[in-house]
């Protein structure tokens, strides 16, 4: 699987550390940036080249993971592009991470990055990468019924 990376400033270290975990456990990744840490960057543009990366791939093929201080203003970018269906997730119970692959299907994974150390980013991570939408009707209907309406 495809795995595309963005970060604006503030999420740009815990980035590289997934980035270095992810290609030492084999996994094809392409970071869309940011390329070096900019103090000034503005999120929406340092997360849309990856959620655009994905949605060029294949959202069906590929995931995203993208990062922020809190992560709250990268998955409201991610979310106003249809085919995305990002999450959020800045520490605690990762039952959090599971449910929204096991129930939404998320495609993006949004993280806090001043809200967490890189060993819990990278359990977010695994959970992200390793759990499958379980394919339930009642799941399956209500995503058909985001896209529905935002078409």
């Amino acid at each position: 699987m495809k795995i595309f990376l963005a970060s604006d400033h503030a999420g740009f270290e815990l980035k590289e550390q997934v980035q270095n975990y992810l290609v030492s456990i084999g996994h094809d990744v392409e970071d869309c940036g940011a390329e070096k840490y900019i103090q000034v960057d503005d999120y929406p543009d340092t997360v849309t080249p990856g959620i655009k990366g994905l949605l060029a791939y294949g959202v069906e093929k590929g995931r995203a993971i993208i990062f922020g201080g809190s992560g709250q203003g990268e998955v409201i970018v991610a979310n106003r592009f249809p085919a995305i269906r990002a999450g959020l997730y800045y520490g605690g119970n990762l039952d959090i991470v599971r449910l929204m692959r096991e129930h939404n299907n998320a495609n993006v994974l949004s993280l806090g990055a001043r809200m967490m150390q890189f060993d819990e980013a990278k359990a977010a991570v695994d959970m992200f990468l390793e759990t499958d939408f379980t394919q339930e009707e009642r799941h399956v209907r209500r995503i058909k019924k985001i896209d529905e309406q935002l078409s």
